[in-house]
């Protein structure tokens, strides 16, 4: 396992992150717990989690997957070897029941969110904190184009002081943005310099094969910036491991459960698949896994979060941090990006 600088700081994150949204949904207590080990095997040392975890998020799962690693470390008892990244909820997004279904990135919901995260992650602090989505309305969750909105939101400056208050506090180490555009990340770290307050260190954004829209704005300010991405959904939604081909539905598989889940699942998205997927078993490769090396690979990458449902899944994601792709192969992916780009962003 490969580790890299998680931005200007002094922590060290594995290549590869391990996602926890099923925790708590799509899989048992027990069966996160196994994944963690799993992980940690392949010398994974980067978890990532969200107060709003499982996905899709209900009222009465709320707050479980931290939950689920807060028993882990309490079993365990080996919370120090863990960078751990979680993520407080904006508004909208159809969640009504966290905050009195009012969210905000303000002084007091910051408070709240945080220490309820350390309560249910059984631990003294937080190494990453992220912003999960902007709170002001503007182009994320797929959509591509910005259409201006006048709309009260909390101001940036607010948020960023109120996350230097748990820096200095000791509750949280570093702070990270999601889902966030090339405007709010230069806005964040402008702040930062300006003000002398802690900077952004990382973005989690969703980057894979069927959407590179990162590589537009956010990958030049990640490298100059020295504020990298933390890729979400590399596989999209599964999609890129074939196991959707020729409009297959598997048992129990995330986009055969929940309807929510149909960002990558238009015409354009499957017939750009079925391009990627074929030109892995081409070249004798497992596609999932080449979905995979791609991203990891990527000079503005931090690290890569994958998840998965069952072992065998996240062990062969895992074997991906191994796999290197040919100048040949990254051509005819160029090529197939060319003629059909980012078809789900």
């Amino acid at each position: 396992m490969k580790y890299r600088k998680l931005g200007r700081t002094d922590l060290q994150v594995s290549a590869l992150c391990l996602g926890s949204m099923t925790w708590g949904e799509q899989n048992t207590e027990q069966e996160g717990f196994a994944q963690i080990d799993c992980a940690r095997a392949s010398g994974v040392n980067f978890i990532d989690t969200a107060e709003m975890y499982p996905v899709p998020p209900r009222s009465t799962t709320y707050g479980a997957t931290e939950t689920i690693i807060g028993n882990y470390f309490r079993q365990r008892k080996n919370r120090p070897e863990w960078i751990v990244a979680s993520k407080i909820a904006g508004p909208g997004n159809g969640i009504d029941y966290i905050r009195d279904g009012k969210p905000r990135h303000n002084r007091a919901h910051i408070m709240r969110a945080v220490d309820a995260s350390l309560r249910r992650l059984q631990t003294d602090w937080i190494d990453l904190y992220q912003l999960h989505w902007p709170e002001r309305p503007t182009n994320y969750f797929g959509q591509l184009g910005y259409q201006h909105r006048d709309a009260d939101f909390t101001p940036l400056e607010e948020t960023l002081e109120a996350l230097a208050e748990q820096v200095s506090a000791g509750k949280i180490r570093h702070i990270g943005l999601s889902n966030e555009t090339p405007w709010g990340m230069m806005r964040f770290l402008q702040l930062a310099e300006s003000r002398e307050w802690p900077r952004m260190v990382s973005i989690q954004n969703p980057y894979n094969l069927l959407n590179r829209t990162f590589e537009v704005g956010l990958a030049e300010v990640a490298m100059r910036e020295d504020c990298g991405l933390l890729a979400y959904s590399p596989m999209a939604f599964g999609m890129l491991s074939g196991k959707y081909a020729n409009g297959a539905r598997p048992a129990n598989a995330r986009i055969s459960l929940f309807s929510r889940f149909s960002r990558y699942t238009n015409p354009q998205a499957e017939a750009a698949c079925e391009r990627y997927v074929t030109l892995a078993r081409e070249h004798n490769l497992d596609p999932a896994q080449m979905a995979l090396a791609f991203v990891t690979a990527q000079p503005f990458v931090t690290s890569n979060i994958i998840g998965a449902t069952s072992l065998e899944q996240l062990a062969s994601n895992l074997a991906s941090s191994e796999l290197q792709l040919s100048a040949e192969l990254l051509q005819s992916i160029e090529g197939i990006h060319r003629q059909q780009p980012n078809p789900a962003p």
